[in-house]
């Protein structure tokens, strides 16, 4: 099977679809790996590294394309990269199709691509063993963003999130207990913040009161508990995923513009379209803008400056699928493994993902 490594093309995206170390396997497995030019080298592996593991170099995005059986991808394809997909391919990568446009769906379909979104392969017990790892490195780096643009230098509500003897921490509000906002209370309660968690699962909430013991305030995301967070909180971070599904809205404009004058929105759903009304996407050149008075940061593609780590931890997660499919092929795979089954957009010209679809339909 001919795989090919792509180099990312959105802005400040520094992972990469294979470390060095995977091509070496699969080459001597009897694949034929080819990775484009300087592919690697924000995640800190050269071209020369993928040679001494065995791949071969191109040096046009085009002609990666051209020639892939499996393309092995990180972020959506752009409109460009769209036009060079060519039909029957296989691409994996994390898609998040469901807010994506519905012109680059349509290209897929009319192809016959087959379309593997990392974000919504899952298991038995509905973990999602390859997005697992980059929410937790996604939710760990919200505190570290949320006390650089809580700073003068960067338009925010100048405060420090631990506070000091005498003046009090900052009230972070977290919307979503799942792996990202778990991640993110951990840290933010390590800088010393007051932390609030919002979800829709009583369940959830208990395990999230023993796991921090008793340190988290716990409240059910009813929208009257929403409407009385936002007036009071620092630090309000969206952190709500549906497996495929277009995030739903859980923060009106109205309660964004109760929140106090300055205070910080980060949301990390806006690879999914976003849980926060004023939510619009952002890239890492320019990260924040500020609607009704209130700093946004709503990067989609946020782990992709931690190039070197996120690709480890993406690697270490997706090789068993990208081992399984290079071997026995997607069909084979998907009888085998139901988790990769589940994580398939389309296939042979249709839309197989029932959430995803149900979210287009609801859209046009």
């Amino acid at each position: 099977m001919n795989i090919c490594i792509p180099r990312e093309r959105r802005d400040s995206e520094y992972r990469v679809g294979l470390t060095p170390a995977g091509v070496r396997l699969l080459t001597k497995a009897g694949h034929t790996c080819y990775i484009e030019h300087e592919a690697g080298v924000g995640s800190g592996f050269s071209d020369y590294d993928y040679q001494q593991a065995g791949g071969q170099i191109v040096y046009s995005g085009e002609e990666i394309f051209g020639r892939a059986d499996l393309l092995l991808k990180v972020a959506r394809p752009t409109v460009e990269e769209f036009g060079w997909l060519r039909p029957n391919q296989v691409i994996m990568g994390f898609l998040h199709l469901a807010a994506g446009r519905t012109e680059k769906v349509a290209a897929l379909l009319e192809k016959q691509i087959t379309a593997i979104g990392y974000e919504i392969i899952q298991d038995a017990d509905g973990e999602l063993p390859v997005l697992i790892p980059l929410s937790q490195a996604g939710g760990r780096m919200v505190p570290q963003v949320a006390a650089t643009i809580s700073q003068n230098n960067f338009g925010g509500k100048v405060i420090l999130l631990g506070g000091v003897p005498g003046v009090p921490p900052a009230e972070v509000v977290i919307l979503g207990g799942g792996t990202a906002g778990t991640a993110a209370a951990r840290n933010f309660l390590g800088l010393g913040a007051t932390v609030h968690i919002l979800d829709h699962s009583l369940n959830r909430l208990r395990e999230l009161d023993r796991e921090f013991q008793g340190r988290v305030i716990t409240m059910v995301s009813h929208a009257f508990n929403i409407e009385k967070i936002c007036r009071f909180a620092d630090i309000l971070v969206g952190s709500v995923l549906i497996p495929g599904a277009r995030a739903p809205i859980l923060v009106s404009r109205e309660m964004v513009k109760s929140m106090r004058s300055r205070s910080v929105i980060i949301d990390l759903s806006i690879d999914q379209g976003g849980c926060i009304e004023t939510s619009r996407p952002t890239t890492h050149s320019n990260p924040t803008f500020i609607e009704e008075d209130i700093v946004h940061y709503c990067v989609p593609n946020m782990t992709g400056v931690l190039g070197r780590t996120a690709t480890h931890a993406l690697n270490n997660a997706s090789w068993p699928i990208v081992q399984m499919i290079a071997e026995i092929g997607v069909e084979k795979a998907f009888e085998q493994n139901p988790a990769i089954q589940q994580g398939v957009y389309t296939h042979r010209g249709e839309i197989v993902h029932q959430k995803m679809q149900s979210s287009l339909q609801g859209r046009r």
